[in-house]
């Protein structure tokens, strides 16, 4: 196997058993991340019902413009304010933090801090 095809399944691993742990509601959502090389999203999902009640990424429409690049520290902060200020408008003050395979580091990390500046508490 390539190193490639290792790093990946080793990184669905880790978000099985992530997932297996974590569990959104209509009044504790999930705050799970996506991370890419060039993007980083996020969304809030309510997993009882199965709907994504907020949702937010780094080539989205309101940062797309604003931004010199998707995949870096500074857009990972935006796209935590965003969620943090779509949050609190759907009245939603407690998450939790699905880090999506990802460790909590860089980018990542910047996005929570951002989003617990915003207001979100996890």
């Amino acid at each position: 196997m390539s190193t490639k095809n290792i790093k990946r399944i080793k990184r669905q691993g880790r978000k099985s058993r992530i997932r297996r742990k974590l569990n959104g509601t209509a009044k504790r959502p999930r705050l799970c991340v996506y991370k890419g090389n060039r993007n980083i999203a996020a969304q809030l999902v309510d997993d009882s019902k199965g709907r994504v009640l907020a949702a937010v990424s780094s080539f989205g429409k309101e940062l797309r413009g604003s931004l010199k690049s998707g995949g870096n520290a500074a857009a990972a902060a935006e796209v935590g304010k965003l969620i943090a200020n779509k949050a609190g408008a759907a009245g939603i003050k407690e998450v939790v933090f699905d880090r999506g395979g990802s460790k909590y580091h860089g980018r990542v990390k910047a996005l929570a801090e951002a989003a617990r500046a915003g207001g979100l508490k996890f």
